[in-house]
């Protein structure tokens, strides 16, 4: 397989770390220093192809799928941070990693929704996330947040209480590619849960790349809303027709998770 690379370079293009290997183990890149704004991660690799990354030592690592070969992090600084760890990418150690999955890592059940390394603007590195409606714009409730593998629910606004927000909106719709094609069986949804702040939805939709739509009945509930069917193939699914409950008179629905049950179609 093609060598795995890990490059850090500084907003003016300048390579500050690099790092190659084969990817059959861990490719590490130790970086002495502070991030400045505008510094960026570029993770190359086999295209089309399956790995494990971890971009830094607080981030989780990520099963992930790369569509093409180049996939480019823009570290977050300011209001773009609210949503992270305070600790992700601060101070002047870093340890970033990527490696290759296995064979038997990409067939695993498991939940192929989650990408703690997930990105508005990526193009490249799957499963990913987006939405038409963000609250205000705001780190904090974009759809990125529903895919991190954070179900903290009980409040909402900075990390750990990030969330993906509708802004009031009953037109949302939330979007999940995968990149390429899964079999899922089960979806799991974790509505935030900040009562009284908080409204939930009474019903939802999910539709399938495959055209096929389930209804989802939901309850005023802490707990994860969990919908099991029969296996499909899938590109990504979308989200939408939110419907709140009409005798909450709070106007702010939100979910904090959505989690898919499935593995790889090889």
């Amino acid at each position: 397989m093609t060598d795995i690379s890990i490059t850090i370079h500084s907003k003016d293009g300048r390579e500050l770390a690099a790092c190659t290997g084969s990817g059959s183990s861990y490719v590490n890149l130790v970086y002495e220093a502070e991030y400045q704004e505008g510094d960026t991660i570029t993770v190359r690799a086999e295209h089309a192809s399956h790995l494990v990354l971890q971009l830094d030592d607080v981030l989780q690592p990520a099963a992930v799928y790369f569509s093409e070969s180049t996939y480019c992090y823009q570290i977050p600084f300011g209001e773009k941070r609210f949503s992270y760890n305070p600790k992700t990418f601060s101070g002047s150690m870093h340890m970033l990693r990527a490696r290759y999955a296995t064979r038997a890592e990409i067939l695993q059940y498991r939940n192929i929704a989650y990408n703690s390394h997930d990105t508005a603007a990526s193009t490249t590195c799957f499963p990913h996330a987006s939405a038409n409606i963000e609250t205000r714009g705001e780190s904090v409730f974009a759809a990125r947040n529903a895919i991190d593998g954070n179900t903290a629910n009980c409040s909402h606004g900075n990390w750990p209480y990030e969330s993906w927000g509708i802004n009031r909106d009953p037109e949302a719709e939330l979007y999940l590619n995968f990149g390429r094609p899964v079999t899922v069986d089960k979806l799991v949804l974790v509505t935030r849960a900040d009562f009284p702040h908080d409204n939930y939805w009474k019903q939802a939709s999910v539709t399938f790349s495959d055209g096929s739509e389930m209804s989802l009945s939901m309850e005023r509930s802490t707990e994860p809303h969990e919908f099991v069917f029969e296996p499909k193939q899938i590109t990504g699914l979308t989200l939408h027709k939110l419907i709140k409950d009409d005798t909450d008179p709070s106007p702010f629905p939100a979910l904090t998770q959505l989690e898919v049950y499935g593995q790889d179609s090889l």
